[in-house]
């Protein structure tokens, strides 16, 4: 779930980095090619079951536009056509799709598939995917005519792969030049919007705004990577957490063996859970975000916590083409974006 673009929207807030500004830029994805993601997933398929389950390589093509052509071909709704995230179109990735077909056989999809669009298996399985189930996404990433300090930018590259960066949601989760945010205004001003994806995209950028400005902060007071009193600490690779009052040696130590990570608002009805100086935070930031608050109480969204740093694992780079282009290959866990670690490392060129 990611695009390569680092440089930030004129219409959003330029939040800040943990390692500050860049003294490096590259040009990002070229082409197609130089930003590649693969989905992790965990579990085989049953064999058998009512829902289809397909992997496919697509290349410049978004998700939302293979599961309308994968529905148009099989002759169901677009709904009944699951996926577990969105992949940005001007890239090549390999993703899960599944298709709930009761009593029907496997379509012959030749009609739809090409040069972009590959079909790499499938099998039968008796449960639809669903949105979030990945282990996450491995990366693949071209950085072309690098400039800048070569030894400068490794060192931000192995600062990265030992302490993570801020898990900021990316710019594209707020549509171009900020524009679902603006929709999302709209919305909660009483505008309908009876399409539930675009209400769910509507949705998802107000509460991650809220998020983005929350973590934000604690990068600026060197936070987001430590436990504040009062901090709700999430379980790593899982949505579970329990609120800290004290940050005692037992605590500092699963927060360094990356057990348990400091964690922020997803914005939605119920009480903060966190509490003292943490929870202060967060109320601070959050206090001139009235509108957005309530519209996503009223949505019937409910309070979740979402970690504020995001490890970068298993990273690994090499320099080709004489040193200018610079691969880099690091995998996430799922709903985190690729952007919030290129910007700690490059600044963008056209």
């Amino acid at each position: 779930m990611d695009n390569a673009s680092a440089r930030p929207s004129p219409c959003l807030p330029d939040w800040p980095r943990a390692l500050g500004a860049p003294q490096a830029s590259a040009q990002l994805r070229a082409c197609p090619e130089d930003f590649c993601v693969d989905e992790l997933r965990d579990g085989e398929p049953d064999g058998e079951g009512e829902h289809l389950l397909l992997h496919i390589r697509k290349r410049n093509r978004n998700t939302d536009e293979v599961a309308r052509a994968l529905a148009r071909c099989a002759g169901v709704r677009a709904r009944n056509v699951s996926y577990c995230g969105l992949k940005d179109r001007v890239a090549v990735t390999t993703q899960w799709f599944s298709l709930w077909l009761p009593g029907k056989p496997d379509p012959d999809w030749s009609p739809i598939l090409d040069e972009n669009l590959v079909l790499l298996g499938q099998a039968r399985t008796r449960r639809k995917l669903q949105r979030g189930g990945l282990r996450g996404n491995r990366f693949t990433l071209l950085l072309r005519e690098v400039q800048g300090d070569r030894e400068a930018l490794e060192k931000r590259l192995a600062a990265v792969a030992e302490h993570g960066v801020p898990n900021y949601f990316g710019e594209q989760r707020f549509g171009r030049e900020g524009s679902n945010l603006a929709a999302a205004e709209a919305m909660f001003g009483g505008r309908r919007v009876k399409d539930r994806h675009r209400r769910g995209l509507y949705l998802s950028a107000a509460r991650s705004l809220l998020f983005n400005e929350v973590l934000a902060a604690r990068v600026r007071d060197a936070s987001w990577n430590r436990a504040l009193p009062g901090e709700a600490l999430q379980l790593a690779g899982s949505r579970s957490f329990f609120v800290a009052n004290e940050i005692d040696d037992e605590i500092a130590d699963r927060l360094a063996s990356r057990d348990v990570l400091p964690s922020g608002p997803l914005w939605g009805r119920g009480e903060l859970p966190s509490m003292a100086a943490a929870r202060a935070v967060e109320e601070a930031v959050l206090v001139s975000h009235g509108d957005f608050r309530e519209g996503l109480e009223k949505a019937g969204l409910k309070q979740e916590r979402r970690a504020l740093r995001l490890p970068v694992v298993d990273l690994r780079w090499r320099w080709l083409d004489g040193g200018q282009d610079l691969q880099l290959i690091f995998s996430l866990p799922a709903g985190c974006y690729a952007t919030a670690v290129l910007r700690e490392w490059v600044i963008p060129t056209m």
